[in-house]
């Protein structure tokens, strides 16, 4: 079982694994806009302060999505002209799945994150699983 690591420590290792911008907008939060950590299943849903369950966000868009699901974000993101990084969103989350899958528990995020990951698949028209 691997240790957890402080918030700090995860948003270094969220930027080095996704790069320096935020997963929603694209805006580069390597200068005057710090990153923010990002849970893509919410903790209110049960989702896990886990390198695998965050991605890199400006503030404006982690206060704006508030807990809004990752599909409903990432098309509201779409429809303000942004260009969100749904490779990266759908990556992250097959990484949760993953980690839970190998660290057990996250029991309550388990349905949450299923039904989020059928319903990007259905939208980049991939199988859903």
């Amino acid at each position: 079982m691997t240790a957890q690591v402080d918030r700090r420590a995860r948003m270094d290792l969220i930027l080095v694994r996704d790069g320096p911008t935020c997963a929603w907008c694209g805006l580069d939060v390597s200068g005057r806009v710090p990153a923010t950590t990002d849970h893509l299943v919410p903790r209110v849903k049960g989702g896990p302060s886990w390198l695998e369950n965050e991605v890199a966000a400006c503030r404006r868009c982690n206060r704006l999505r508030g807990h809004t699901s990752p599909a409903d974000w990432l098309a509201e993101c779409e429809r303000l002209g942004w260009t969100p990084d749904t490779a990266r969103v759908v990556r992250v989350l097959d990484s949760l799945d993953t980690a839970i899958a190998h660290r057990g528990g996250a029991r309550r995020a388990r349905a949450y994150l299923d039904a989020q990951r059928r319903r990007l698949a259905k939208r980049l028209g991939g199988p859903a699983e």
